[in-house]
Parts: C-alpha cells; sequence; structure tokens
C-alpha cells in the first residue's frame, strides 16, 4: 500500500503542455522586463495550470504475489535403472521442503512421465511438458526451471527463444560423469516372411562411455521351439541374423549380449526380432473314396479360400470295376498315386481323406508313407463314412498306428445332434461354436456315427450314447483328427437350421497345420498400442498366476481374468516400452510394446550434453547428483533470489529471479485541486494580481 500523485487533465495533455510553455515564457518574459506583480501573475498562472491538470492523491491497496518455479521431474523409463528413480523421488522431496522454507516462494512439481501415459510417445519429451506447465503460470511470477532427469531428453528445443521463458533453467543430473554402459541395437529387422523360409536381420553391439572396438563378446539367440545358440561377435560391428519363420503369425527370435563388468543396466542388453509369418498358398491334398453328398462340401469350403492350393481327386471307377467299358471311351484321369504319394507327399500342408477305403487305389506301402508324413511332422484328417467299421477300413492298413480310435464293426444310425464335450468346451477348435451356448446346441441334426473303442486324444464332440465323433491326437511331430462321421455336409446345406460347419472344418484344418493361436495349451502375450495383453489357453479348470518380467527386470505376479472355458486374459494398460517376458508353469511367452527399437532405450548414460545450449541461453547450470543416490536426503545445492543475471549459477549454488509480482485489490483518490476551496484559492490568486495591477 502507497500513496502516489494522479493527473486527471480536463483538457487533452498537449494543450496542458502547451498553455504551461507559454505561460512559463510569459511569466519570464515579465521577470525579465521587471514589471510589477510578476510573482502574482506567476501564482495565477501555475493555479490555472493545476487546476486544468486536475490532481489527485491516489491510495493503491497491493497484494504480493508468490514467485513460481516449476519443477520437472524426468519419470520416463531410463529413469528407472541405476536407482535413479529413487534418487529422483528423493530430490523432489528435498526441493520441496528447501523451497517451501523459500518466502514468496511458489514450486510446482510436474511429471514427465515417457511413453507410459494415454498418450503413446518414443522417448523422453520433458520441454513439451514444460511448455505445458509454463502455459499455466502468468509471465510476472515465473522465476524459474528446475528439470530432474539423467539429460537424455529428446525433444530438446533447436532454437533457445522457442522456450519463451526468460529465467534460469537449471538440471539436477541423476547421473554421474564417466557412466559406463552396453547395449544390443538393432540396426535392421525384417518386418514379415515367408512362413518356411527366412530373412536377414541386422544387429550391433555398442558399447557407450568407453573405447571397446574390436572387442568380442558372446550373443545368446533364442528362437520359439528351439533350443538357444551362441555366437560370438565384435562390438561395434554390424552383423546378420538369420531370422526363420516356422509358423504364420508373429515370430520373435530373442538376443542377448554377455553384460560387462561395471556397466549401467543390463536392461538394454536384450533385443526381439519380431516378424510377421505369413503362408504362401497353402497346399491341400483331399482324396474323396467315392463320390457322395458332402464331397461338394469340402471343395467349395478349400476352394472359397484363395490363399489354398487345392489338389482333389475323387475315385470315380476303382481298379476292380469291370463293366465292359473300353479304356478309349473313358475320359477319366489316372490316379497320380507314385507322384503324389511319394515324390511329392511332402510339399502338402494337409491331406484329407474323405469317406476313402481300401479300393486297390492306393497300395499299403503309400499309405505307409502318409503313416510316415505324420510321425515327421505332417497332418491329415480322415473324415470317415460306414466304410471305416467295415473291413475295407483305413484303420486295417498301416495307417492304424496313427488313428486316435478303434472301429468296433458297428454303424450307428439314429437322428442326433452333435454334443460337445466337457474338453470341447475347452478346446480352440471347438470353443465358442455357433450355437453350442446352450445346454442343448441349436444347430441341426446328424444320422449316422461309426462306434469306436480305444480312444487316444482329445474327443471333443460326442454322438448318441457318448460315442466320440470328432477326435484330435498328436502323433510323434504331426497331427491327426478323425471325424466319425459323413453328414456334416447336412448343416452345409442348412438341414433343420443348418450348423458351424465352415467354422468347424477351417478352425480343424488349422490346428492340424498348428496354427499358434489354435494351441490348447497355450500363453500368448502381444501388444495392441500401449497395452500390454496377456491370454492363457488351457485345457484345465484353474491355472496359476502369471511370472510377468518388465523391461527394468522386475518381476511381479499377474492372476489372468477367466473369459470363458479354456480362455484367460489380462490386460496391462499402458504399459512401458521395452521387453516382457511372461511365464506360465512350462510355458513361456515374449512382447514388445511400443517401438521394438525404441529412443527410451537406446542411451542410458547420463549427459549434460543435450541440454547444454538451453542452459547456457538462460543462465542456469547443470548439477551432478548421482554420488548422492545412496543418501536418504540428497544435498541440494544453494537457492539465491537475484533480480538479474547474465549467470544465474555457481559451483555450489542456482539463482532463481525475484519477480516482485502483485495484485492491485483496490484504490481511492482525494481530488488535490476542486471545489469551493481550490476555486476561492485561483479567484482570490486573480483578484490580488488585478489589484496589485490597478495600483
Amino acid at each position: 500500500m502507497g500513496w502516489t500523485i494522479d493527473l486527471a487533465p480536463l483538457i487533452p495533455i498537449a494543450l496542458l503542455w502547451v498553455g504551461a510553455a507559454a505561460a512559463l515564457a510569459l511569466i519570464a518574459f515579465f521577470f525579465v522586463r521587471r514589471m510589477r506583480g510578476a510573482t502574482l501573475r506567476l501564482a495565477s498562472l501555475a493555479l490555472l495550470l493545476l487546476a486544468l491538470a486536475n490532481p489527485s492523491l491516489k491510495q493503491v491497496e497491493r497484494e504480493a504475489l508468490n514467485d513460481v518455479v516449476i519443477v520437472v521431474s524426468d519419470e520416463s523409463a531410463s529413469q528407472r535403472v541405476a536407482g535413479r528413480r529413487q534418487l529422483s523421488q528423493g530430490l523432489r522431496e528435498a526441493l520441496d521442503t528447501k523451497l517451501e522454507e523459500i518466502p514468496g516462494l511458489e514450486a510446482r512439481f510436474v511429471r514427465s512421465p515417457g511413453s507410459a501415459e494415454a498418450t503413446p510417445r518414443d522417448g523422453t519429451l520433458l520441454f513439451a511438458d514444460l511448455a505445458r506447465a509454463v502455459a499455466e503460470v502468468p509471465a510476472n511470477q515465473l522465476a524459474g526451471v528446475i528439470l530432474i532427469t539423467d539429460g537424455q531428453v529428446h525433444d530438446v528445443p533447436t532454437a533457445i527463444a522457442e522456450l519463451g521463458l526468460g529465467v534460469p533453467v537449471h538440471a539436477l543430473l541423476t547421473g554421474q560423469p564417466g557412466e559406463f554402459d552396453r547395449r544390443l541395437e538393432v540396426v535392421k529387422s525384417p518386418r514379415f516372411g515367408i512362413v518356411g523360409g527366412s530373412r536377414n536381420a541386422e544387429i550391433r553391439v555398442v558399447d557407450a562411455g568407453r573405447e571397446a572396438a574390436g572387442e568380442t563378446v558372446t550373443l545368446r539367440l533364442q528362437r520359439e521351439g528351439e533350443g538357444s545358440e551362441t555366437r560370438r561377435v565384435r562390438i561395434g560391428e554390424t552383423i546378420q541374423i538369420p531370422m526363420r519363420f516356422p509358423h504364420s503369425g508373429m515370430n520373435i527370435v530373442e538376443l542377448e549380449v554377455e553384460g560387462a563388468e561395471g556397466e549401467l543396466t543390463p536392461t538394454n542388453n536384450r533385443a526381439i526380432l519380431a516378424a510377421e509369418g505369413v503362408r504362401e498358398n497353402l497346399r491341400v491334398l483331399l482324396v474323396s473314396g467315392e463320390p457322395h453328398a458332402g464331397e461338394r462340401v469340402w471343395r467349395n469350403l478349400l476352394k472359397s479360400d484363395a490363399a489354398v492350393d487345392l489338389v482333389h481327386f475323387t475315385i470315380l471307377r476303382p481298379p476292380e470295376k469291370q463293366d465292359g467299358t473300353p479304356i478309349n471311351q473313358l475320359s477319366l484321369i489316372a490316379f497320380p498315386t507314385r507322384e503324389l504319394f511319394s515324390e511329392k507327399l511332402e510339399d502338402f500342408d494337409l491331406i484329407i481323406f474323405d469317406r476313402y477305403h481300401r479300393r486297390g487305389v492306393l497300395p499299403l506301402l503309400y499309405l505307409d508313407n502318409v503313416a510316415s508324413y505324420v510321425e515327421n511332422g505332417g497332418a491329415v484328417l480322415v473324415a470317415s463314412g460306414e466304410h471305416y467299421a467295415s473291413p475295407t477300413s483305413l484303420y486295417r492298413t498301416p495307417l492304424s498306428h496313427i488313428l486316435p480310435a478303434t472301429p468296433t464293426g458297428r454303424v450307428i444310425e439314429e437322428p442326433y445332434r452333435p454334443m460337445m464335450t466337457q474338453v470341447g468346451n475347452r478346446h480352440p477348435v471347438t470353443r465358442g461354436l455357433n450355437g453350442s451356448s446352450s445346454q442343448t446346441p441349436s444347430w441341426g441334426r446328424w444320422f449316422r456315427i461309426i462306434e469306436t473303442i480305444d480312444t487316444q486324444g482329445s474327443v471333443l464332440m460326442e454322438g448318441p450314447r457318448q460315442t466320440p465323433l470328432l477326435i484330435l491326437n498328436r502323433q510323434g511331430e504331426g497331427r491327426i483328427a478323425l471325424l466319425l462321421s459323413d453328414h456334416a455336409w447336412l448343416w452345409a446345406r442348412g438341414f433343420e437350421g443348418g450348423g458351424p460347419y465352415t467354422d468347424l472344418l477351417r478352425r480343424l484344418a488349422h490346428w492340424l497345420m498348428k496354427e499358434p493361436d489354435l494351441e490348447e495349451d497355450s500363453l500368448q502375450v502381444s501388444s495392441r498400442g500401449n497395452d500390454l495383453i496377456i491370454e492363457r489357453h488351457s485345457m484345465q479348470e484353474q491355472i496359476d498366476a502369471v511370472e510377468l518380467t518388465a523391461p527394468s527386470g522386475e518381476k511381479s505376479q499377474i492372476t489372468l481374468e477367466r473369459l470363458g472355458p479354456g480362455v484367460w486374459r489380462g490386460t496391462i494398460r499402458q504399459a512401458d516400452q521395452g521387453i516382457y517376458r511372461a511365464k506360465s508353469g512350462e510355458l513361456t511367452g515374449v512382447a514388445h510394446v511400443g517401438q521394438v527399437s525404441t529412443r527410451e532405450y537406446s542411451r542410458l548414460t547420463a549427459t549434460d550434453e543435450l541440454l547444454a545450449p538451453v542452459l547456457e541461453a538462460t543462465g542456469g547450470g547443470a548439477f551432478w547428483m548421482g554420488s548422492q543416490a545412496s543418501k536418504a536426503a540428497p544435498e541440494l545445492p544453494r537457492i539465491a533470489r537475484l533480480r538479474s543475471g547474465s549467470v544465474m549459477h555457481g559451483s555450489d549454488w542456482m539463482g532463481l529471479k525475484r519477480r516482485d509480482a502483485a495484485l492491485t485489490k483496490g484504490r481511492r483518490l482525494i481530488p488535490l485541486f476542486a471545489g469551493f476551496a481550490a476555486l476561492a484559492l485561483l479567484l482570490g490568486a486573480i483578484a490580488a494580481t488585478w489589484f496589485r495591477e490597478g495600483r
């Protein structure tokens, strides 16, 4: 609060100054000529000008405002190594205490969380968060900025004027000079590849903070479903890693380089190569034992998929058929048994026997080749008819030791609805089929089923009196499926509302070809944006918690939520960028959140070089606080408040600008030359002048 004199001229200020100049000149003339009454004239003119100036005594009530210092705390992933998170927390608490003790100073703390928040971003964007905080502070109150960071900031402005601060910026660095760290850098990685093929990726081992070019270190590679392999690589040298694509979907290769003594953290010693496996056209061999109503269902289903190359043979004329028709009048294609079942058998991804039985077309040697094909990793689907229960059954061939059920010789012909078993409700091939949600499925009936015994593998569907209908089994490295009815075509024709034949048969084919999404016991880890999704498939009623290892190396137990029979899922919202590993029993999974190669983990050593232009331009300084990491209460530089200065820091102190901002709460005006008293004074001066002139 204070008193000042305020003018509110009754005429334009320019005219007032002109009048004052004229009066001054006139009075000077009077004094030079020594004219009588010059002093009274001076007083009269002065009072007249004062009346025109209309002076007032002004009293202003002000409230002092606090100066504001913004403290931006770097909470990105690089701050979670080497004890930096704990040090940052200690520095925030120490600053809060120290700044609170300074009168007239207010601290505002801002988090810069990096890629772990709702807005995905790659790297530490400290100045973007600072700009939003500065926009909320009046310019005349901002006293300074303090950054708590490791110095690895990825949005430092190129032009200092972009900041528009006008106050010092200081940095408390959560590291020490001369830090050393080893990292594994992915230089080039394929995004996709053909299943069964391979493509090269390029990687490099880099030692930051020391000269180690030419030294060799051990690199470990872990491929899905294979043992680990190691090789020696030179530091700083780019090498090629062949990435194989054993299956469709995401294929992952884990890489890990041996650690070095004294390095900052082993977190970035690991990397993954992730690429999508794309199948070329699937080669499917469909052998129909005889023409029947369901043959076209199989053909239409397989031909409707542009990714399937179908080779289909129907045996129209078996060798034993002798009706006297001359050979030259037959327009039939001879069954190329040797080419298909000896020379090119391994070229097929799936073989389907549709109502096939022994008719003298395929020698037993070729069926033995099929059995070996399954043992070595092939896939066979047998869709049987009534002949499976006859003496000419495929079970009476070398295929018997891979077929999952033994026929009793009885064919059951009665109406029934295919029912899901408890195993079928949990198995991905039949789980959630349209119409299966109720106790009694809504799909149409079938009328034939082959009775079997000695069932091996998993029974997913059954017929009347719990007779197995659909059986899946693993045999050696391959897989086999047995459908004990030839009435699936009734669903395709829409009989009694039909049924989900397309989904069922397509899932069967994909399970046989080992599609990862249809594995009954699997652990799948994937990312969607910045969310980490863990999905567990199991045939068990209960599963254990999943052990999750974060990019920082921290381990946690994740309890998954049951979505339905055989499926559990858990989601980690806004996870940190980097490699996650999940383990459930013997199953493991790995996924990468965010970009495969992130700036956040590309460099972890603390530095003051990136912030140096900003600090120098604003007069601020950098203070290495890494040596304080082991202390419960870190010692801060002394804080000084200065009104101005080009250098606002020293070796052990940092300066903040004193702004002295205030808020006007009210004011009072007291006129100094108004009213009757002023008028009387003016008239008295004029009268005295006139009286003096009249003498």
